[in-house]
């Protein structure tokens, strides 16, 4: 059987969980925050000298919320409904044709650059290139986009939601409703410039035809990696020699 054929049996039998364990975990959102903020004061308090620039703070602010979210997303998987937790947001392996899913990444990356270039797309200051200070600031930047987010960014996405809403609708409905949460959580980082959200909507469509296709958010999750991976070395290429 073609590796790029997921497991019918698997899938036909659609989630376990519902829409209403999707509420309750869109509801951990702000706790999640507000402890990821508690969290931050009593940490940096107790250990002022290991937050003295911006782009360390933002991570571990980050890395905190993660943390938490996947807890509650734990709780409404493994806790609520007594079922395995990567295991049920399809986090398989061995990936299926992983040297194809890699090197679909700096493909996409850059088809999506040509087409950033035919929408106009402006010049957005982001908020990670703000963060960028030094070496060090993008070697934490990139341990965080190409290993931390992804993974995050994919169970919830692409393992929690997009089976959710394929059960109901189909999976082209869900790969293309579960790609637009996906865009709008990136929105601030480029300033809401209709272009860039876009760009990362075709992104999220096709991490999910990936997902799709595959079977499993490991894949997706490892293209979403090479992804961010080739966006990071395209900003080395043009900025290295600026950073000290």
């Amino acid at each position: 059987m073609n590796a790029w054929i997921v497991d019918r049996g698997r899938e036909d039998a659609g989630p376990f969980w519902t829409y209403t364990d999707l509420a309750l975990f869109v509801c951990s959102v702000l706790p999640s925050f507000a402890l990821a903020v508690l969290a931050m004061r009593l940490i940096r308090s107790a250990k002022p000298k290991l937050f003295t620039n911006d782009t360390f703070t933002t991570l571990v602010f980050q890395s905190l919320m993660y943390a938490l979210l996947l807890g509650a997303l734990y709780v409404v998987i493994a806790s609520r409904h007594h079922r395995p937790f990567w295991k049920s947001l399809a986090w398989t392996v061995p990936i299926p044709q992983p040297f194809l899913v890699l090197m679909a990444g700096p493909i996409l990356a850059m088809s999506l650059s040509a087409l950033g270039v035919a929408l106009h797309a402006p010049e957005v200051d982001s908020q990670i290139s703000k963060l960028i200070t030094s070496r060090a600031a993008l070697a934490e930047l990139m341990f965080f986009g190409v290993v931390l987010a992804p993974v995050f960014e994919e169970l919830v996405f692409r393992g929690f939601l997009f089976p959710l809403i394929a059960q109901s609708a189909g999976p082209w409905a869900g790969i293309v409703l579960t790609a637009l949460p996906f865009a709008l959580l990136h929105g601030a980082q480029y300033a809401w410039a209709w272009q860039q959200i876009t760009l990362i909507g075709v992104a999220g469509v096709v991490f999910g035809f990936v997902r799709h296709r595959t079977g499993t958010t490991a894949a997706s999750s490892l293209l979403h990696a090479a992804y961010n991976l080739t966006g990071f070395a395209g900003y080395i290429v043009a900025r290295w020699a600026t950073l000290s």
